[in-house]
């Protein structure tokens, strides 16, 4: 459990950036970036996959939480939605629940409006796989497990 103050919540999204770095090896490399992040291949040099702006931070007497407004990127077809990472506590019984999510993200390798589904093949074999994998991974080493 992070602690329910603005640093704890601020420590699931630097948790999460260094989890993409273990699990790229640090190919894919997480940047300051005008008060956000980037995630830049070969770090300051490579191009920038994805760029967040600052953190927005929840705390609430059930929530811990800090979130990333995508800003673009090569992975991104334009600007817009967000990247959160959340802790809830349990509604039945101690302890908490991590919450790590997207929404409102246009990926530039999913299928466009109106597009054949076949288009964004990329995206669904590759890029929301690995997504997932690196949450899983981010879970796991929070909760103090080995990461699969």
């Amino acid at each position: 459990m992070t602690s329910a103050t603005r640093d704890g919540a601020l420590a699931l999204g630097r948790a999460y950036w260094q989890q993409v770095e273990r699990s790229t090896r640090r190919l894919i490399r997480a940047v300051p970036s005008h008060g956000g992040t980037a995630l830049r291949v070969l770090g300051r040099r490579g191009p920038a996959l994805l760029r967040f702006g600052p953190p927005v931070v929840r705390l609430t007497p059930d929530v811990v939480g800090c979130s990333y407004p995508i800003l673009g990127g090569a992975l991104a077809r334009r600007s817009g939605g967000t990247i959160l990472f959340e802790q809830h506590r349990c509604e039945h019984g101690p302890g908490w629940v991590l919450r790590v999510a997207v929404a409102g993200f246009d990926p530039r390798l999913a299928a466009g409006a109106g597009r054949p589904a076949w288009t964004g093949l990329l995206y669904l074999l590759v890029q929301a796989p690995v997504h997932q994998w690196v949450g899983r991974r981010h879970a796991a080493a929070l909760m103090g497990a080995r990461p699969k």
